[in-house]
This record gives structure tokens, sequence and C-alpha cells, in this order.
């Protein structure tokens, strides 16, 4: 039986050594916010955060999570409260058919939180690991910005 603190909840689930955490997340503990594209670690669609670093739960064998703390999109919000990127993703249009969406917000906001957000091309070369097939970079961009604001705004650094 493994054990996996995700979103600040325990899980529990009778899982193989070569489970990956994305594979645990879906079809495991039906956590399907986190999507499978590549499944090859190409995409960036299934990048969750473990001890507030991003990865790639593709990648990432689910036993070698046990004892370290998931975040997925799930556990973003607040309650009903979205955060500050994930509503500067609605606002932003930043997504047309919405598959890597999860993922693009997930590394946007450790992009803004590590400073890479100051400028487009800081944001593009930061969140180039995430790919969308729909093309709507300028929107994402758009609202890589305005959740950097709105995070920075929260935080009392923006009046």
């Amino acid at each position: 039986m493994s054990t996996l603190r995700i979103n600040g909840h325990d899980y529990y689930a009778v899982l193989e050594a070569r489970t990956s955490l994305l594979d645990a997340l879906r079809e495991h503990l039906q956590l399907t916010g986190t999507k499978k594209g590549c499944d090859q670690g190409g995409c960036g669609a299934c990048t969750v955060w473990i001890d507030n670093r991003r990865v790639l739960a593709c990648l990432t064998l689910a036993l070698a999570a046990e004892g370290r703390e998931i975040t997925t999109i799930e556990g973003l919000a607040d309650g009903e409260v979205l955060h500050p990127v994930q509503q500067a993703f609605m606002e932003s249009d930043g997504f047309q058919c919405g598959y890597c969406t999860p993922g693009q917000i997930m590394s946007a906001v450790k992009c803004i939180e590590e400073g890479h957000a100051e400028s487009d091309a800081d944001i593009a070369e930061w969140m180039s690991g995430n790919i969308c097939r729909c093309a709507a970079y300028q929107n994402i961009r758009d609202a890589v910005r305005d959740g950097r604001d709105a995070m920075r705004q929260a935080e009392g650094e923006l009046p």
C-alpha cells in the first residue's frame, strides 16, 4: 500500500513499482485534472509540483513521490476562489481546447514565483516545456503577465 500526500490530503493506493505519478493520479486516485499528453515528458500537460517544484508526472514514479507533498491543479484554488493565475487564464482566454491548460497553469505559477515572468521573452523561455497544440501562446503569455500582477497585488507588492 502506497501513501501519497496530494493537495494536503493523504491518499492510499496499491501501486506497482513501475506506475507513474500521472497514472496513479488519474487511474488510481481519480484526480483527472492533470492531463496525459505525450506520456514521454515532451509536452508539459502533466506538470504538477512535488515539494513546491515543477515536475512532469509522466516521468516520475509514484513511489518516488511517497513522503513528499504533491500539488495538482485540483489543489491550486482556495475552495471556490480561483488562484490568481487560474483567474487570469480565464480572463485572458489563455486556452482554446483547454487540454494543456492545467499543466500551463501549474508551470505558470512557478514561472512567476521563480522570477521568470518579467518579459514576454522570459515567459516564452521558462514556459517552453509546456506545449499548446492550439497555439494560444500570446494569450498564455498575457495570462502569465496578468497572473503575475494579480499575485503581486495579493501579496501587497502592487497597489
